[in-house]
């Protein structure tokens, strides 16, 4: 079995970095590494972008990517079976707090674009959206920043310390392009990072609001977590020992709207739209398709499935899934063919019997997805009178989910495992007031939950 490296691989020498990545996870690897690759590609006469990439929670993600010089497999699955794509777009993966190496990738005037992958929680966001000051991981890296010392832990001080080595090398503006499913994830980032700056320098804070501007955008690709099994298939089909390989789906969709002060890869030969309002997108994928996702990752187990495509075969869950999605439909400015083309490629995608998508992968951090997964949607249909099926099971899954405490990953899961704990009817109101205080007070649905939520745990 041959080593994967450039040179046995037949790929040339590393392009020129061009945009810096924080979060070196196996959904970036799919899908802004992967559309960076296709632009590349795509136009082979005009200046390929290479993209310098720096792990959050897994320092050791960079080391085998690191031995294969970047490089690394897609294996897309779809119903018709498996093939591999060589990514080529990885010039470099390392450790993120290598701080001497991540201040200066990001002080190199020759990059243009700042991607980021940290997940919802990784921003350290207070109740009102305004970065957590409080929270000690950010404190802690509040003072060393103050101090000079870009040692720090946290994304929002890694990414704020290699702006500061910016602007101190008078390197120009940039674009920071935030990947995660958050509302407005451009406005959202942008008022976490400046609040950041404010805390630490005002002239620091003044040079991000003139010379970084925040792209709101929506992205999309299931990707499931990586086997040794699927190593196994892309040495099988490549020929190669690729230690790093990225399990997806042939569906992908990325969508962009905001300015690139300094230039970007060209993605739109990749199949990426620009857009003058990413709103309406970014709604219909975080209630459709994560909504669902969130839904079926709390409710299914109780149904004993363990997947996406368990779960969206079994009748009962599809039918609760078929309530969310016409709740949510009611609520998106698209128009009907659009949706309802949108929901039939999506059954198709959670039925996909070859990618193996774990629910509790999808259910980790639920106190930071279910505030713009379900709520909006539930609140919306609250103020029409209505109460949904879909979003009351999702709340009820999710408080089955804590109740159990077996397979609870979230920020705040110390305190919701000890709100959880006693009889349905105090456990249910004190939970959902930690998603939205105004839950709490609602007694039609504070009994709907209930009564859905003995209803599973039946």
């Amino acid at each position: 079995m041959r080593r994967l490296t450039r040179a046995e691989a037949g790929a040339g020498d590393a392009s020129p970095v061009r945009v810096v990545h924080l979060g070196l996870g196996a959904f970036f690897r799919a899908h802004q590494a992967w559309y960076t690759h296709r632009a590349n590609t795509a136009d082979p006469t005009g200046e390929p972008a290479g993209i310098v990439a720096f792990t959050g929670r897994r320092p050791d993600a960079a080391r085998p990517l690191a031995d294969q010089d970047g490089l690394y497999h897609l294996l897309v699955r779809d119903r018709d079976g498996d093939r591999t794509e060589l990514v080529t777009s990885l010039s470099g993966a390392y450790d993120g707090a290598d701080a001497k190496r991540r201040d200066g990738a990001l002080a190199d005037p020759a990059v243009s674009t700042v991607t980021l992958t940290i997940t919802e929680a990784g921003y350290l966001r207070a109740a009102d959206g305004a970065p957590d000051l409080a929270d000690p991981r950010l404190a802690g890296d509040l003072e060393r920043l103050r101090a000079g010392d870009s040692a720090v832990s946290t994304a929002p001080g890694r990414l704020l310390a290699g702006l500061a080595a910016r602007r101190a090398a008078d390197a120009g503006p940039l674009a920071v392009v935030p990947c995660d499913n958050l509302v407005d994830n451009g406005a959202t980032v942008a008022r976490v990072l400046t609040g950041v700056a404010e805390a630490v320098d005002d002239g620091l804070a003044a040079w991000v609001r003139a010379n970084v501007s925040f792209v709101s955008n929506t992205v999309d690709r299931i990707t499931p977590a990586t086997t040794p099994g699927d190593r196994e298939v892309v040495a099988s089909l490549s020929g190669f020992a690729d230690q790093a390989p990225v399990v997806t789906e042939p569906f992908t969709e990325w969508v962009l709207a905001g300015d690139f002060p300094a230039g970007r890869p060209a993605w739109e030969h990749a199949g990426a739209r620009f857009v003058d309002d990413v709103r309406p997108f970014e709604q219909r994928k975080l209630w459709l398709l994560n909504g669902a996702h969130s839904l079926l990752a709390y409710a299914g187990p109780t149904r004993g499935h363990e997947t996406v495509a368990e779960a969206i075969a079994d009748p009962v869950c599809r039918g609760w899934v078929d309530a969310w999605w016409d709740a949510a439909a009611r609520h998106l400015a698209l128009d009907a063919a659009d949706i309802a083309k949108y929901r039939d490629d999506l059954v198709e995608r959670f039925a996909n019997p070859r990618i193996r998508h774990a629910l509790a992968q999808i259910a980790m951090d639920g106190s930071q997805k279910l505030p713009i997964r379900v709520l909006p949607v539930l609140t919306r249909e609250r103020a029409d009178g209505v109460l949904p099926e879909g979003g009351v099971v999702a709340l009820a899954g999710w408080l089955a989910h804590l109740r159990d405490g077996t397979r609870v990953r979230d920020p705040r899961g110390e305190e919701l495992l000890g709100l959880a704990d006693g009889p349905v009817d105090d456990v249910v109101p004190r939970v959902l007031a930690v998603l939205d205080p105004a839950l709490a007070d609602d007694a039609e649905l504070l009994a709907g939950v209930r009564e859905k939520l003995t209803e599973l745990a039946r």
